[in-house]
C-alpha cells in the first residue's frame, strides 16, 4: 500500500482521512471535483505531503491514468445530501454510479486494491422504538435518489468482485460529525446557525433517530478494513450513539448556553426514513475496532469548539446554504402543533 488513491479526499469524511493517513502510506493522491462540498483548505495540514488533483471521477481517461500509478484506492467520492439530490438527482447518478464504474474497470485493468465507502442509507429505514439494527446480511431498500445511488454503487462494487475477482471492500457508516463537514448537514448547520444569531430548523417533528459516529472513529475503522478485511466482505461503521434530530439540535442548543427549545419545527422532507442504526460486531470483533468517542455529547463539544474556532473557514459556505434555502423556505409550524 506504497501508493493510495483517495477519492473525495478534500471533501469531509476524505480530508480527515487523509490527515490522519498521510504518515502510514508511501503516497497519497487526492482526486476531487472541488464541487460545493469539497475544499482544498481542508487538506492544508497536509498539503506539502500529498499530490492533490482536481478531476471529476466521471472522467474515465483521468481515472484510467492515476488507478495506473495507484496501488489502493479508498474511494470517498460521492454526492451525498438527500435533500439536493431530491431537487436534481442527475449528479448523484453521474458520480456515484457512473463514477464508480469507472473506478472498477480502471481497477479491473491494473489488479489494483479497492476500498468502496458507503452509507447505511441504503438499507432504508428501521422502525422506532426497536432494538432492531442494519447488519450486512440486511436488505437493501433505498428510500431517496441518494441513497438509491450509493446502493447501485455497492452493487456494482460487487458485481466486479463476482464477476473480475477484483480484491475489494466495502464499508457502510452511520451518519458521521466532526472537523470540516459541509454546513449544510444537519449537526454543522445547527452549530453554525446558533453561532450566527440564527433558530435552527428541525424537520418534522424531529423524531427521526440517526446513528453518530465521530468521523476520526470512522477512518480508524476504514484503515483497519485496509489493513486487515477480507477481500469481498463488507462491513457496518457505527458507533451505537443514537440520538432523535431533537435530541441532537437540543443539546447543541444546551451546550452553545442557548434555551433547548429555540430551535422551530418546518414541514418534513418526502421519504424521510425514520431511524438508522448498524451492528457493527462484525468490526468489533474480527478487527478489533472500537469507537473512541463512546461519549457523543464530549464529541459534539469538541466539533463545536473547531467550528467556533474556524469560522472563516465556513462563513461563506454558511451564506449560500441559507440563501439557498430562504429561496424555498418551509413554512415554521409551533413545537405543540
Amino acid at each position: 500500500m506504497d501508493r493510495v488513491l483517495v477519492t473525495g479526499g478534500a471533501g469531509f469524511i476524505g480530508a480527515n482521512f487523509v490527515q490522519s493517513a498521510v504518515s502510514t502510506y508511501g503516497r497519497i493522491t487526492v482526486l476531487d471535483a472541488l464541487t460545493y462540498a469539497g475544499d482544498v483548505r481542508n487538506l492544508a495540514p497536509v498539503a506539502d505531503d500529498i499530490e492533490f488533483v482536481e478531476g471529476d471521477i466521471a472522467d474515465a481517461s483521468l481515472v484510467d491514468r492515476l488507478v495506473g500509478q495507484t496501488d489502493v484506492i479508498v474511494h470517498f467520492a460521492a454526492e451525498s445530501h438527500v435533500d439536493n439530490s431530491l431537487g436534481d438527482p442527475a449528479p448523484f447518478i453521474r458520480t456515484n454510479v457512473v463514477g464508480t464504474f469507472n473506478l472498477l474497470e480502471a481497477v479491473r485493468r491494473y489488479d489494483v486494491r479497492l476500498h468502496h465507502i458507503s452509507t447505511d442509507e441504503v438499507f432504508g429505514a428501521l422502525p422506532l422504538d426497536t432494538g432492531t439494527r442494519f447488519t450486512e446480511e440486511t436488505r437493501y431498500d433505498p428510500s431517496s435518489p441518494y441513497s438509491a445511488s450509493k446502493a447501485s454503487s455497492d452493487h456494482l462494487v460487487r458485481a466486479w468482485t463476482r464477476s473480475y475477482g477484483i480484491a475489494a471492500t466495502i464499508s457502510n457508516c452511520a451518519n458521521n460529525y466532526g472537523p470540516y463537514q459541509h454546513v449544510e448537514k444537519l449537526i454543522p448547520r445547527h452549530i453554525t446557525s446558533v453561532l450566527t444569531g440564527r433558530r435552527p430548523k428541525v424537520y418534522g417533528a424531529g423524531a427521526n433517530v440517526r446513528e453518530w459516529t465521530h468521523v476520526d472513529d470512522h477512518n480508524t475503522a476504514v484503515q483497519l478494513i485496509l489493513q486487515s478485511g477480507r477481500l469481498g466482505d463488507t462491513y457496518l461503521i457505527g458507533s451505537g450513539q443514537e440520538r432523535s434530530n431533537k435530541q441532537v439540535t437540543e443539546t447543541i442548543l444546551r451546550l452553545l448556553g442557548q434555551p433547548a427549545d429555540a430551535y422551530d419545527l418546518v414541514p418534513d422532507r418526502p421519504g424521510h426514513d425514520l431511524r438508522y442504526a448498524t451492528d457493527s460486531t462484525k468490526l468489533r470483533t474480527e478487527l478489533a475496532w472500537t469507537p473512541q468517542y463512546n461519549d457523543f455529547e464530549s464529541g459534539l463539544a469538541d466539533t463545536i469548539t473547531w467550528y467556533r474556532d474556524h469560522e472563516p473557514w465556513w462563513q461563506a459556505a454558511k451564506a449560500t446554504t441559507e440563501a439557498r434555502y430562504a429561496a424555498n423556505p418551509p413554512t415554521a409550524v409551533p413545537k405543540n402543533g
